[in-house]
């Protein structure tokens, strides 16, 4: 009896072969229905008097963004090891293009953390552990994350209104949370007991080299510094989705985008869909339409943003070329 249960069970492994294919669909059926709401004759006529200047701007501000997260997951870095920016960067930009042909971006995150892993094993600066270069990554998107919702919380605070009277009162609310949370975790990482029970954690998993890092990412008075400059990287995003609006000649509200894009990151960090693509449209489409803004436009503008963004970590390509012709030497 109980081998026909285990022969009747699924197999994970049919899971993991079908899983592309389903994400491929569910990105398709969002598109399609994304689609469906546009209004053809508009984007016709605004095609024509579309302003390339803008969407070079929001190119500009997308490439500056990635090198500015680059170069502070370098430091995180440079506190465990001796890699170089310049490689940090470049292994930024090839994961952020990694993870254009994916479901969300630990693809990419698990490749700076391998290169990252093995430049320290060439450089033998410490007894490299996988394990360090993988917390040190997720440092980093920890303040990536917390920079978003930070800037999501003081948009619901500016223009909550638009969702309900009482929304602003939780931005508000949700801000003084997390500015709490984060001083928490400060405060755990100088008291001497909650700071040795975390590096006792951190030597039975054998990533001790990762104290450091977490003292610049969390620690006072890192902290200071972190958060906000987290969160200023996010409103880069902010600013180039809204200079992509400006090249279809949309005009949208600072507060609406402050709303729009945090929610559409984190949607798009689910492994649902390929790069986001299909969330990122119907997401911003929907909150920005509280607004009363034509989605026809809203979807035009989200595609370039997709493009562009594809364009950003082109750079990448660098690197992962290296990478393929060290294998074939």
């Amino acid at each position: 009896m109980m081998s026909k249960l285990t022969n009747n069970a699924p197999n994970p492994s049919h899971w993991k072969r079908y899983s592309p294919l389903i994400r491929i669909v569910f990105s398709c059926l969002l598109l399609l229905y994304a689609f469906s709401n546009i209004d053809w004759h508009k984007i016709q006529l605004a095609l024509p008097f579309i302003k390339p200047i803008w969407l070079l701007l929001a190119l500009v501000l997308m490439f500056f963004c990635t090198i500015l997260s680059g170069l502070r997951w370098a430091l995180i870095m440079r506190r465990s090891s001796k890699n170089s920016f310049q490689d940090c960067v470049l292994w930024y930009f090839a994961g952020g293009l990694i993870n254009q042909g994916l479901p969300s971006t630990l693809g990419g995150d698990s490749y700076r953390a391998l290169k990252a892993h093995q430049a320290s094993k060439k450089q033998a600066t410490y007894d490299a552990n996988l394990s360090v270069s993988f917390i040190n990554v997720a440092l980093d998107r920890s303040l990536g994350l917390a920079g978003s919702c930070l800037l999501g919380a003081i948009g619901l605070g500016i223009g909550g209104a638009m969702l309900g009277e009482w929304v602003p009162s939780l931005g508000w609310t949700v801000l003084l949370i997390m500015l709490l949370g984060a001083s928490l975790i400060s405060l755990l990482l100088y008291i001497p007991q909650t700071r040795s029970l975390y590096q006792q954690l951190l030597q039975k998993i054998q990533a001790k080299q990762s104290f450091n890092p977490t003292i610049f990412a969390w620690g006072a008075p890192y902290n200071l510094i972190q958060i906000p400059v987290a969160t200023g990287i996010h409103y880069l995003n902010v600013l180039a989705f809204l200079a992509c609006l400006e090249a279809c000649q949309v005009r949208v509200p600072i507060e609406a985008l402050l709303i729009a894009i945090p929610a559409m990151a984190l949607l798009m960090i689910l492994p649902i869909s390929i790069s986001g693509w299909g969330i990122r449209e119907t997401s911003v489409a929907a909150i920005l339409g509280l607004w009363d803004i034509d989605a026809s436009l809203i979807i035009l503008a989200s595609i370039f943003y997709g493009l562009l963004t594809i364009v950003n970590y082109l750079p990448g390509t660098y690197q992962l070329m290296l990478r393929k012709n060290e294998h074939l030497s």
